[in-house]
């Protein structure tokens, strides 16, 4: 089974920015989200496009499949999606574990958020020095929520729960 076990972060510093070793800038579009809680994506990160299927199951794991499609393709259906995020995506290795910083841009900027892939949901993890709130699970700063209602939308009030 195709299992994704995350949890995310807000950032609150740039300490972590001495931990990089690798970055790549994404531009990634919805085409649907249905009853059943699947989530269709296209990403494109280096010039190569990956279609992605993604189900949340329970807490901080998700079913996840993607697939590469073709570059001219992939192209074509991206400029005609409606809902899309950019962002830059910094890779960390901190104390032997892969991390990812994201930085969001246009109207989803000054957003920052930390994610760590997990072998399991029990799995421990030391926190590191530039995070700020766990936001595993919540809905408003998934991807998906973001191409519809960017960062740069939301009420003082809405941002103010997370500070």
């Amino acid at each position: 089974m195709n299992l994704e076990i995350e949890r995310r972060f807000l950032v609150k510093n740039n300490r972590w920015r001495k931990f990089i070793i690798n970055q790549v800038d994404i531009t990634q579009g919805y085409l649907s989200s249905n009853n059943d809680n699947w989530i269709v994506r296209l990403r494109c990160a280096n010039k190569q496009y990956k279609l992605t299927l993604k189900k949340h199951i329970i807490n901080s794991t998700s079913l996840e499949f993607e697939y590469q499609i073709d570059r001219s393709e992939g192209n074509q259906i991206l400029t005609n999606i409606k809902y899309k995020i950019e962002k830059q995506r910094f890779f960390l290795k901190i104390n032997e574990k892969d991390w990812l910083v994201d930085i969001f841009k246009k109207r989803n900027a000054p957003l920052e958020i930390a994610e760590i892939e997990l072998d399991s949901e029990k799995e421990k993890i030391s926190i590191p020095d530039f995070i700020s709130k766990e936001i595993t699970g919540i809905q408003i700063f998934s991807n998906y929520e973001l191409s519809k209602t960017p960062f740069s939308t939301w009420c003082k009030e809405d941002i103010n729960k997370f500070a």
